[in-house]
């Protein structure tokens, strides 16, 4: 089948039309160096002919709350517009575990106006929540850090691999579309600060984890499952230290 992949250059979105190309799928990146922008709508009408189902891992370039609102509303109402026009049958995005929980920051709220606008449409449709990304844990304590100390909330923590999202992904976007929700994480569960603490002297990083109930996650702060999934979550096979190895092993 073929299987349009918004955002489909980037980390999981390179990953996921590599793992559906293993598998037989002609899986198209679209992005705006394949010539498709969902923002101003260029390219959508031709790369949707023929499309079965469309997964959009496509992200933000800011953070800051009305560029990253911005951003998720004006592309996912063109991609769905296209979409019907296509007579795609299903559309699968990628959100974060925890939109839907108190307390939100501007990310969230602006995941959660995208997953209201696919819930309304007409389109059959699948969400996948996923937790932080082993990718990611860097710029996580890079934005908690205050001068040489990384401020870390005690709260839990169980962050995923990309290839073990994508994989996830890939089997969702294959399978009949749920008109609702799955939730995928790691295989581990942590506390935040603890994890960071671990990681850091992992990477030889000389700042001191410092562990602070208070502290923010991008400007929200966080309650003892902010961030972790409920009960009957998707696991992942790839634990954080053997990731790590591999990503290490040679530098």
């Amino acid at each position: 089948m073929k299987i349009v992949v918004v955002g489909g250059t980037g980390l999981i979105g390179s990953k996921l039309v590599t793992k559906l190309g293993e598998h037989g799928h002609e899986a198209v990146a679209a992005a705006p160096s394949t010539g498709v922008n969902t923002l101003t709508g260029e390219g959508l009408a031709e790369v949707l002919v023929g499309a079965s189902a469309v997964v959009d891992v496509s992200n933000s370039p800011s953070f800051e709350e009305a560029a990253v609102l911005e951003f998720f509303e004006t592309s996912t109402r063109n991609l769905l517009a296209a979409e019907a026009t296509a007579d795609v049958g299903h559309h699968v995005a990628l959100s974060v575990v925890g939109t839907d929980r108190p307390p939100g920051n501007a990310y969230f709220r602006a995941k959660i106006a995208q997953e209201r606008l696919i819930e309304k449409s007409s389109i059959p449709f699948s969400l996948v929540h996923a937790t932080q990304f082993f990718e990611f844990v860097r710029r996580i304590a890079d934005d908690a850090t205050d001068g040489d100390k990384v401020r870390m909330a005690p709260v839990l923590f169980q962050p995923i691999a990309g290839d073990d999202v994508a994989r996830a992904i890939g089997r969702v976007s294959v399978g009949t579309p749920l008109n609702g929700r799955v939730e995928v994480a790691g295989p581990e569960q942590f506390r935040m600060d603890e994890f960071f603490r671990d990681a850091l002297a992992s990477w030889d990083d000389p700042r001191e984890v410092v562990t602070d109930p208070h502290a923010r996650y991008f400007g929200a702060e966080l309650l003892e499952r902010s961030l972790v999934p409920d009960e009957g979550a998707t696991l992942g096979e790839i634990r954080y230290r053997d990731w790590y190895g591999r990503n290490t092993a040679g530098k």
